[in-house]
């Protein structure tokens, strides 16, 4: 039987928050209100990161990405000022991306029941808990090592550089 203890009832929560602000994102036809959506979603993953005794994740899914849609409001602010006189266009395939993302969420279902309550009927997982953690300097080394995580570290950075580059350059086209 399910006991409701606090921690449920934060995770509840944050998971509210997480899912809610997830489908404000989606559903939202303004871009400031999906922005604003979106730091709802990100703050609802910090909570969970909490949750999982991961402050530093959780730190930086604060500062780092919801930090970052302040930026998002801002260029799209400067971005659709010129828009503001066009006419809704309206998606006539929204009903193709109604069932690839109905297809999704099975898979993504199936993918995370399955392991769970899999065929040998067991709800028990047996995870293997490591003996060790990983704490922030180790996760420093392996971003900046060169045999781990430093090519795509790098790769993520030049992505956003160029975005940050491409948005500007918009933005002054207006």
């Amino acid at each position: 039987m399910l006991e409701i203890n606090l921690p449920l009832i934060v995770f509840a929560i944050f998971a509210v928050l997480a899912i809610g602000g997830a489908l404000g994102v989606v559903g939202s036809r303004n871009l400031i209100h999906g922005a604003l959506y979106l730091i709802v979603s990100l703050f609802g993953g910090a909570g969970l990161f909490v949750m999982l005794s991961a402050p530093f994740l959780a730190a930086v899914q604060v500062l780092v990405y919801i930090g970052a849609i302040a930026i998002l409001i801002i260029f799209a602010v400067m971005l659709t000022r010129g828009m503001a006189q066009t006419k809704e266009v309206v998606n006539r395939q929204w009903w193709l991306s109604a069932i690839l993302a109905l297809v999704l969420l099975a898979v993504i279902g199936i993918a995370v029941v399955m392991p769970v309550w899999g065929p040998n009927g067991s709800n028990v997982v047996n995870l293997q808990v490591a003996e060790t953690t990983a704490g922030v300097a180790e996760l420093g080394i392996a971003l900046v090592d060169g045999n781990q995580y430093v090519l795509p570290f790098e790769i993520a950075s030049l992505l956003l550089t160029a975005a940050m580059i491409g948005a500007i350059v918009v933005a002054r086209d207006d």
